[in-house]
């Protein structure tokens, strides 16, 4: 694995830098307050680029490859992981599916759109009965004539209330056919009969557009189907294992974000006559913040590497986001502790960053399936 970067992903991260720097994080504790992010950054992040990464620019991409995403999803992790999953659910998730398994009707139809901004794409498997156990979602697609017509719910939807167009997955099959009977569709979000409530009161990434979608007799062509009938599954969970190497560049972001606010921090607030950043115990703390930001970093990027080498991924995916989703609750842990009594306000940073990384090791894979998942690929026995 080559660790230094070339001169487009430099560009990349550099670009993504200056935009985080601008446009998100000095509006990052009022975004979170308002619990809304200000929707004219898609337009913003369309417009540069950010949201047609990897695709090709045939269907309106601006190309790159995957470690060039990273970096720019890394960046946004560090202004506000609300905007940064803006990012990794309409391209990481939908859009990159759409590239990889649509027909060129659906590709012409939606990549230029996406990429633009102009659109943006929401991610539907989870319901509220059905999280880890995706294999067994009970909203059910039944074909009739030339079309389907499609009932059921979907629960903490990112983008849910934002989304034009909805990555759904629906049973098409038999109850006790499991993943098998699973197929993916593309709804329109003004299609009759599909209905979203935005959810408030998040712990964190509470600028984030959180919605439960319901599904009331939604009739859809046959040609919205994304995919082969019956392959819902795969598809998720290939957009799956790409999304975990998006949420662990975010996660490295929050770290990041950690690590300068507490150093900064230290290096200003005085106790006993002089700089806490002189303490051991403070250093101790900045020390292991540091250590966890390099660490989720490398993991994260030898996915990125792995993928654009066309090598297996899958599992070192999982090693990354669980890394880094701990790691990310860990270091905004200790940059509270360096903040003190001030880090439990929202007019500094740490709060802020804590609460948003907590979700980290929840979605889309908790910590304990990731262990699963690795500890299944160490020994070719599931635990399942």
């Amino acid at each position: 694995m080559n660790l230094e970067l070339s001169a487009e992903q430099a560009a990349a991260k550099a670009l993504a830098r200056d935009f985080t720097d601008r446009e998100i994080t000095p509006h990052a504790v009022e975004w979170d307050r308002a619990e809304s992010v200000d929707r004219a950054v898609v337009k913003k992040l369309g417009a540069l680029g950010f949201l047609g990464l990897t695709i090709d620019e045939e269907y309106g991409g601006s190309g790159g490859d995957h470690l060039a995403y990273c970096l720019v999803t890394e960046e946004l992790g560090r202004g506000d992981s609300s905007v940064r999953g803006i990012v990794s659910v309409s391209l990481g998730l939908v859009a990159k599916s759409i590239a990889h398994w649509g027909c060129e009707a659906q590709k012409r139809d939606w990549l230029p759109r996406l990429t633009a901004g102009d659109a943006v794409g929401c991610f539907g498997l989870t319901e509220p009965g059905t999280g880890s156990d995706a294999a067994n979602l009970t909203t059910r697609a039944v074909r009739d004539g030339d079309a389907y017509v499609i009932t059921g719910s979907k629960m903490f939807i990112t983008n849910g209330t934002w989304a034009d167009v909805v990555l759904l997955f629906a049973r098409t099959g038999r109850t006790d056919e499991g993943h098998k009977g699973v197929s993916a569709f593309l709804v329109p979000t003004d299609t009759p009969g599909l209905t979203r409530r935005e959810i408030h009161g998040k712990l964190g990434l509470r600028g984030q557009a959180t919605a439960e979608l319901v599904l009331d007799g939604v009739r859809v062509p046959a040609s919205a189907m994304l995919g082969p009938e019956g392959k819902g599954f795969s598809v998720a969970m290939s957009a799956l294992a790409k999304g975990r190497m998006s949420v662990a560049a975010g996660c490295v972001g929050i770290a990041q974000a950690c690590l300068d606010a507490a150093v900064a921090y230290a290096g200003e607030r005085e106790q006993f006559g002089a700089p806490i950043a002189g303490r051991q115990l403070v250093q101790e703390l900045l020390a292991d913040i540091a250590v966890d930001v390099d660490a989720a970093r490398l993991l994260t990027w030898r996915v990125a590497d792995l993928i654009d080498r066309g090598l297996p991924f899958a599992t070192e995916s999982s090693v990354a986001k669980l890394y880094a989703g701990e790691a990310a609750v860990r270091c905004a842990n200790n940059a509270l502790q360096v903040f003190g009594g001030y880090g439990y306000i929202d007019e500094y940073p740490a709060g802020k960053l804590l609460r948003d990384a907590r979700v980290m090791t929840l979605y889309e894979g908790t910590s304990q399936i990731h262990k699963l998942l690795i500890g299944r690929a160490l020994t070719g026995v599931s635990a399942f």
